[in-house]
């Protein structure tokens, strides 16, 4: 294991999988952690969801997501005014599969913003040219630090809540992929398994050694807002999700085998 070339998004959601993994592990933004992994620079890596739809080679560790049933905190549109005004949402390009949920819940509800992708940096100063309105899509600890300094200032839509309305199962934002020709994936697997099990039943311990966000923050986050396995219901709003894609085309056709190890 301490071999394995091993990549983990670099969000407060991911730690309760990764925490005391024994070798290196590489932390970076989703959308990079995808192009390294499909282009062979990892063996194994915790990336969007949508990353399987789009390039379904991998094998998906079974039983392990960052998943919410219901609000998530840390992936929402910011906005000021109501929602169905808003004219401009800003993309944030590190992650595919929230950009991918937002159009799907854009569509589905009937909501019709121009979305234009932005830089590096958050800069919503929602500009106001009439009727004009611009709001924000923001993912992981960027999402958590705006949402805590300018509570007062902003709305937020939150994507995971919007999907339960929508669907009533769990959104599936993140999974453990590895790659096909990796030999030891059911033991790569288990040893992920084993180390989201202990991280969690020691999750007062994890939460205590946190430096950088408010511990009774992290307890909610962890406990209220996010889940962390990949059961029958996670699968199955994978699925409505790939065949809501399809019908929307952002993905050429519905892929629905999960390939779980």
């Amino acid at each position: 294991m301490k071999s394995l070339r091993i990549g983990c998004v670099k969000y407060l959601n991911a730690r309760p999988l990764i925490h005391g993994w024994p070798g290196d592990v590489e932390f970076d933004h989703p959308s990079a952690l995808c192009k390294r992994l499909a282009s062979d620079e990892l063996d194994v890596a915790l990336v969007s969801s949508f990353e399987f739809l789009r390039n379904p080679i991998y094998r998906i560790v079974d039983d392990i997501s960052i998943s919410s049933d219901g609000p998530v905190y840390s992936v929402v549109v910011a906005h000021q005014g109501e929602i169905s005004k808003i004219d401009e949402i800003e993309l944030d390009p590190a992650s595919e599969t929230a950009v991918n949920l937002l159009r799907c819940l854009l569509s589905e509800t009937g909501l019709n913003p121009h979305l234009v992708q932005r830089n590096k940096g958050v800069r919503l100063a929602v500009a106001e040219s009439g009727s004009a309105r611009r709001a924000q899509l923001l993912i992981g600890n960027q999402a958590i630090r705006f949402r805590q300094s300018h509570s007062s200032q902003y709305q937020f839509w939150d994507l995971g809540e919007q999907w339960k309305k929508l669907t009533d199962l769990p959104f599936v934002y993140a999974l453990w992929l590895i790659r096909p020709e990796v030999v030891n994936a059911k033991e790569i697997a288990d040893c992920l398994r084993l180390l989201r099990d202990e991280n969690l039943a020691n999750l007062d311990e994890l939460i205590a050694a946190e430096k950088e966000f408010d511990p009774q923050f992290c307890s909610r986050y962890y406990r209220e807002h996010l889940r962390f396995s990949f059961g029958e219901k996670e699968k199955e709003g994978v699925r409505i999700f790939t065949n809501l894609c399809a019908k929307h085309s952002f993905l050429p056709k519905p892929n629905l085998a999960l390939n779980v190890v």
